[in-house]
Order: C-alpha cells, then structure tokens, then sequence
C-alpha cells in the first residue's frame, strides 16, 4: 500500500425531461452526513470518471480521496490524497474510511468483499444494494421487471446446455454475457444459430451467464438522473447515443427522439432511483424501439460516459451533481445550455489534440492516461452550439 498526499433543484419543461422532486423525508433524522467545504470525499477507482469527479469536487470546495490498485490511475493526478492498495486489503480499506466523509465508486466492477467491507467503516453513496443490484445482469433484469420496466427477453444459463436451452426460450440472434465483470462489448457474445452454441461457450464459459434476446431498436439513448438521501431528485435530458464495437463514440443531446419516449426514461430512471432508495447520479441505458417503445439495457450506478456533455453543456454537470446529491447538498438545475454533441478519443484519435484545440468552439478533455490503445478512451471533445430551432 502507497499513500501520497498532492498539493494542497430545477423544475424543467416537459421537452426538457428534468425533474426535481419535493423532498419526501425529514432531513433532521437522516442518517446521511451532510458535508462541509473541506470535506474529504473517497472515490473508489481511479479512472476517468473518478479523475472527474474529484476535479468537481474540487471547484465545491471539497477534498477527494482516490483509493486505486493501479499506480498509473488518471485520477491520481488530480486527487487531494491517493491511496494505491488492492481492493482486498482491508487495512488500506479502513485507513481509507477512516480519512473519508462518505465513500463513492467510479466503477461497478469492485469486488462485492471490499464494498461489504467498507460500507460498515463508513458511510457508502451510492448503497452497497444499489451496486449489488447493478452489477450482475441477471439481478438487474429481475429487479427491472419487478418494478414495470421493460427489458429484453433472458434466461440465465451456467452449463452448455442451459446456454442451449436460453438461447431456444429467448430466440435467435440472442446475445450471451457474462453477469459480472462485463463493459464495452467484453464479456459477450452473439449467437446468430445453434451453430454458434460451441464457439460462445468456449469463449465465456464456464460462468454464470445471461442470455438476452436480440431486439430491433431504432436508437440508444440514456438518462442520468440524481437523488438525494431525502428523496430530492434531477433528471437530465436524454441523451442519443451511437457506439463503434460496443465502445461509445458520439452522443448528442437533446435526444431526436418522441416527446413521449424522453418521458418513459427520464420516468423509468427516477423509478429504479426510488425502488433503490439511490443517493448520487444514477445511468440508465435504453433501446429505443420502432414503434416508440423503450427497453432498459443496463443500469450503471455511477456518472456515465454519455453524459460528459454536461460539464460545459448543461448548467450542471453530471459529476457536481453526483457530489452534491452524496454531500446532502442541493442539487442543481439540469437544463441544457445548447445542442450539444461529444464525440469519444478512442485510441490514436487522442493525438490530434492540437487538431481539436485548431477549432475555437472545440472544449477538449485530455485524461491523462498513458499509451493509446484501440478503444482505449483517451478523452473526448463537446462543442455546444444554439438550440435548434422547431
């Protein structure tokens, strides 16, 4: 283990698909802490995401604290304190509580041991429920049907022949994964016949797999949406998303989708929030179907990738209100400030970035990793433009 110490609510239109909602709860008896400037937040990976976070928590006057195996973390170059420890050293753990107002995650692939862990030394936002929930796909799809939100067909399968047996219930082309441990297309694969039975479960099995039907859609989308521990909530608007092998590389909004479809998400998002008592930013991936239908895909329960837009293109960004919502602080208002459109830096792309800064409306984010790698995301770029007109 290595520790260094670095220098030192709106109510939106309808077409917006923002809410606040009125706080249902009595702030007096929440066992929730209620953060100061000066404050230490813990941050629980040390990617991107957490690279972001700690830099908004910055501007709102608070310290981070980024716990990381990887000594190479982007986000330790930004962090007030970092430790470097394995997510199963549990002295690192509680030295870490113990340093921390409240305790976040960038990612949902932590081990469930060190997250059990920690949410008894310390005061964990989002819940260990909500990330249990999240990261296994299979619970995830029950608890979605379980409260009305529609999904893919899926069976669960753990030998070759209940892959057999799910692929049949669902139908082909069906897509197999892996429950745990899966992002940017890893973890999965397509199976067009009973041809490809053998090839997919070599590559995934043995393991604990879901086998999700293909369904025709028109578009992705997402919503992020913010709660609070006394109930407070913020929805963005949605955002629509195109992705190049499973890695997504461009999203715009306001999403050019039916005013009726941005209502169901932004609702449906706001529902899991609630059934999950959720505290911080929550994502929910969605299918967009060809008669106006949406399907929840995946729940992530951190700040997303589609929604970095934010930080120059609504009046908050997704990673101050995630800081905001786990301080017990108000939430901030969720309007769009343009049309916004971001575009990935996948690999190689990241080293025009003196291209990128030639255009004066160009808002260039660079993370701070190290070699490109294909698909690796390196940073992204947003340009926020005039609202189009009707």
């Amino acid at each position: 283990m290595t520790e260094r110490r670095a220098p030192a609510p709106a109510v939106g239109t309808p077409g917006d698909v923002q809410t606040t909602t009125p706080d249902p709860g009595d702030p007096e008896t929440s066992t929730a802490p209620r953060l100061q400037p000066g404050d230490t937040v813990g941050i629980l990976g040390g990617g991107q995401l957490g690279r972001m976070l700690a830099m908004a928590a910055a501007q709102l006057g608070l310290r981070s604290h980024v716990y990381c195996p990887d000594p190479d973390s982007p986000a330790f170059q930004v962090a007030s304190h970092a430790t470097c420890a394995d997510y199963d050293d549990q002295r690192a753990l509680a030295l870490f509580a113990d340093q921390v107002a409240v305790a976040t995650y960038e990612f949902e692939n932590i081990p469930a041991e060190a997250i059990a862990y920690l949410s008894t030394r310390s005061h964990l936002a989002p819940s260990e429920m909500a990330l249990m929930t999240a990261n296994d796909r299979l619970v995830e799809k029950e608890f979605l049907n379980a409260i009305g939100v529609a999904t893919a067909p899926y069976r669960a399968a753990e030998t070759r022949r209940e892959l057999a047996e799910a692929a049949d219930a669902v139908g082909y082309p069906c897509i197999a994964k892996t429950r745990r441990f899966g992002y940017d297309g890893k973890g999965q694969a397509r199976l067009d016949g009973p041809g490809d039975l053998d090839a997919v479960w070599d590559a995934l099995g043995p393991a604990q797999l879901i086998v999700e039907g293909v369904v025709a859609f028109d578009k992705e989308i997402s919503v992020v949406t913010a709660r609070t521990a006394d109930g407070r909530s913020a929805t963005f608007p949605v955002s629509e998303n195109s992705h190049e092998n499973h890695i997504l590389a461009r999203s715009v909004a306001p999403a050019r989708i039916p005013d009726a479809a941005a209502r169901t998400a932004a609702d449906h998002a706001q529902r899991i929030a609630a059934a999950l008592d959720y505290v911080g930013a929550l994502a929910v991936e969605y299918f967009l179907t060809p008669d106006g239908g949406v399907l929840a895909n995946e729940i992530a329960p951190r700040v997303h990738n589609s929604f970095h837009w934010t930080i120059e293109g609504a009046v908050t960004s997704q990673f101050a209100q995630h800081i905001r919502a786990i301080a017990g602080w108000p939430l901030g208002a969720t309007d769009l400030v343009g049309a916004v459109e971001m575009q990935n830096l996948l690999g190689d792309a990241a080293l025009d970035w003196l291209g990128v800064l030639a255009d004066p409306t160009a808002h260039l984010h660079l993370y701070g990793k190290g070699t490109p790698r294909p698909g690796r995301k390196m940073g992204h770029v947003t340009w926020v433009r005039p609202h189009a007109g009707p």
